[in-house]
């Protein structure tokens, strides 16, 4: 098995963090795995991506040129990463922040995932990047929801424990989003 994926956002979005998750989960599940993330000139606000490898054999670098799968979250995201991801490759577009006619590609599978409303069906529009790491994971099978929810305490400072509720919520709601057929 193997799988990649370019996660990026701007600052803020929680792109790190749903990467930084996912490799968590992977390594739960004891996946051979690699986390790199790259931030532009400002964390807040800048740009900012990360990449996920995760395969059962060892790895050999974590740099990615050309995913098998790319998740985007802004429309400059989009435009930088969208072209790199291989021909047969999956695009996750949130498309509560951009227009899917530009992500039109003949090459790729792309699936829209609006993250701001299935957050706030979740119970907090905050949670986009959540509910686009569910809508990921339920179509990938790269990790099981399950290793997910049970890495969030791993994943986030003990200060923030009581946010696994939600977090746990969002991750369903994306989740959910793709077995019942990209139906918000």
């Amino acid at each position: 098995m193997y799988f990649d994926i370019i996660i990026a956002g701007f600052g803020g979005q929680g792109v790190m963090f749903i990467g930084n998750l996912l490799a968590y989960a992977a390594m739960e599940e004891g996946q051979f795995v690699t986390y790199m993330p790259v931030y532009g000139v400002e964390m807040r606000g800048g740009t900012a991506n990360c990449t996920v490898v995760v395969s059962d054999k060892e790895i050999g670098s974590p740099i990615i040129h050309h995913p098998v799968s790319a998740a985007v979250m802004n429309q400059p995201s989009l435009t930088r990463f969208g072209p790199m991801v291989q021909p047969g490759g999956t695009l996750f577009v949130n498309s509560s922040l951009i227009d899917l006619k530009e992500a039109a590609d003949e090459g790729l599978k792309v699936i829209p995932v609006p993250t701001i409303e299935l957050g706030a069906k979740a119970g907090d529009n905050r949670m986009a990047n959540m509910t686009m790491l569910g809508a990921i994971v339920a179509e990938t099978k790269v990790v099981s929801l399950d290793s997910l929810i049970q890495s969030l305490t791993r994943a986030l400072d003990k200060k923030y424990h009581k946010m696994i509720p939600i977090n746990s919520a969002a991750l369903q709601e994306g989740a959910r989003y793709i077995r019942e057929g990209l139906k918000v």
